[in-house]
């Protein structure tokens, strides 16, 4: 199995404070900025920052997969770890002149085999797009 990453950065005109605010919301916020890749998201515990846990399904074109994630808040960002597998996703927010740099980044093992060869080949590609597309909606959300 080899180690994969996607991620995406975006400028959000809005300051840190504000954008960890939303980012932490996962009842009222997080599914505001959600693409429709997203399916059947649902918070089961909590519902702002640490020890809250959602489920979701992550549908790809030719691929769906079930993620039970549960937030970690370290002292330098949020971290979304799925309990189901090695994937994490970790969010990143910046202070900039006009506002904020915000990035996601996702980080799994890998499958071995042919379908780890085309594992490595699309999925960070689509991956990055998809989380590009949430910070351009979180951007549009944050600058209401």
């Amino acid at each position: 199995m080899a180690p994969l990453t996607a991620a995406a950065t975006e400028t959000v005109g809005a300051p840190p404070e504000r954008v960890w605010e939303f980012l932490r919301d996962y009842r009222d916020s997080r599914p505001k900025i959600l693409t429709p890749e997203y399916r059947n998201y649902r918070v089961e515990e909590g519902g702002v920052g640490a020890g809250t846990v959602i489920s979701y399904t992550f549908a790809a074109p030719g691929r769906s997969r079930d993620f039970h994630i549960r937030v970690e808040e370290p002292d330098d960002g949020l971290l979304e770890r799925d309990e189901r597998s090695t994937f994490v996703a970790d969010w990143h927010v910046a202070p900039t002149a006009t506002g904020s740099s915000v990035t996601l980044e996702a980080s799994w093992e890998g499958a071995g085999g042919i379908g780890g060869f085309f594992e490595r080949l699309f999925a960070p590609m689509s991956l990055r797009r998809t989380y590009g597309k949430m910070l351009t909606k979180l951007a549009a959300a944050l600058a209401q």
